[in-house]
């Protein structure tokens, strides 16, 4: 549905984004993920057309922002790190301006506005001036005014920055029931809201894309194989790893510090291969105790961390 190609943006001698590809389809969420200052908020923007790219291009289908800027925009509804709201004015008030300068047509504003609200349940604080209201409440203020016009896909930027945890769980599940209907991009730099309710995810680090996949292929690749933790007693741990070792799957052991006489350690095998069976036979033939055998996965922090901490991140965001 989106298309992002090769965009990138500079101020001056610096490269906030740099040559940035990724698609966005139809009735996904995607997580855009990156650290601060990695360029999400810039490419977001790009995005939506609120700046310009110095180069490449975004797709809406077939539709560009140079082409039909009005059409492009209206097809996007766009939800910033800081929404735009009025406090002086009631929800309502405030939500029906913002169909009016999206263009709702005039009969229509009243039944968009009353939808919205109750997607995102307003209802409770409809009528209430916003500057009276939690937090919680105008971000949500802010998804509403983001989807009053009925567009096909959201952009949102960092969506529960700021939230209380109870807030943070509620804005999770209003996310997962927009994208029944909405394609959502969803952009992060906190490793559990991406965990929590996006389908794939883009890393990006220093402007760059780092990686493009689903999490669970994401931790595979990271990792280049699997990793069991195990926890052997009853021989030395010298003898333990080197048995370990003449398992033909098995391509390191990492031993860690187990807190007592047993070896425990760390052991990755070949991608698609099993070494369990193996660890287990052996164990019985040297007469050994098995304390534990278990698969130990990457978790999308440690994903994370490795594929952009060689990375340098440009000075503003």
């Amino acid at each position: 549905m989106i298309e992002v190609s090769h965009v990138s943006k500079n101020y001056g001698s610096l490269r906030a984004v740099s040559d940035v590809s990724f698609r966005l389809e139809q009735r996904e969420v995607l997580g855009l993920l990156g650290p601060n200052a990695a360029g999400k908020t810039t490419l977001m923007r790009i995005m939506t057309g609120y700046l310009p790219a110095t180069g490449g291009e975004v797709r809406l289908d077939k539709l560009t922002i140079e082409e039909n800027p009005v059409e492009f925009k209206r097809r996007i509804g766009y939800l910033p790190e800081n929404p735009p709201l009025y406090s002086d004015m009631t929800v309502r008030a405030y939500l029906q301006f913002a169909a009016e300068i999206k263009g709702v047509p005039r009969g229509d504003r009243r039944r968009r506005v009353d939808e919205a609200i109750d997607k995102v349940s307003l209802g409770a604080v409809a009528n209430r001036l916003i500057e009276n209201i939690s937090k919680g409440y105008k971000q949500r203020v802010g998804f509403a005014q983001a989807m009053v016009h009925n567009p096909e896909v959201l952009i949102l930027d960092e969506p529960t920055v700021g939230l209380d945890p109870k807030q943070i769980i509620e804005i999770r599940n209003l996310i997962k029931d927009l994208a029944k209907e909405h394609t959502v991009l969803l952009s992060s730099h906190i490793l559990p809201e991406v965990s929590a309710t996006c389908d794939r995810v883009v890393i990006l680090s220093a402007g760059r894309v780092v990686a493009v996949d689903t999490q669970e292929d994401l931790m595979r690749r990271a990792q280049g194989g699997d990793r069991l933790m195990v926890e052997i007693d009853g021989g030395a741990p010298e003898l333990i790893q080197k048995a370990i070792l003449e398992i033909g799957a098995v391509e390191k052991v990492e031993p860690l510090e187990a807190g007592g006489t047993a070896f425990r350690a760390s052991v990755y095998y070949k991608q698609g291969g099993d070494a369990r069976a193996d660890i287990f036979r052996k164990v019985v033939a040297n007469n050994w105790t098995l304390l534990e055998l278990s698969r130990e996965g990457l978790s999308l922090e440690d994903v994370f961390l490795k594929l952009t901490r060689t990375e340098e991140a440009p000075a503003d965001e």
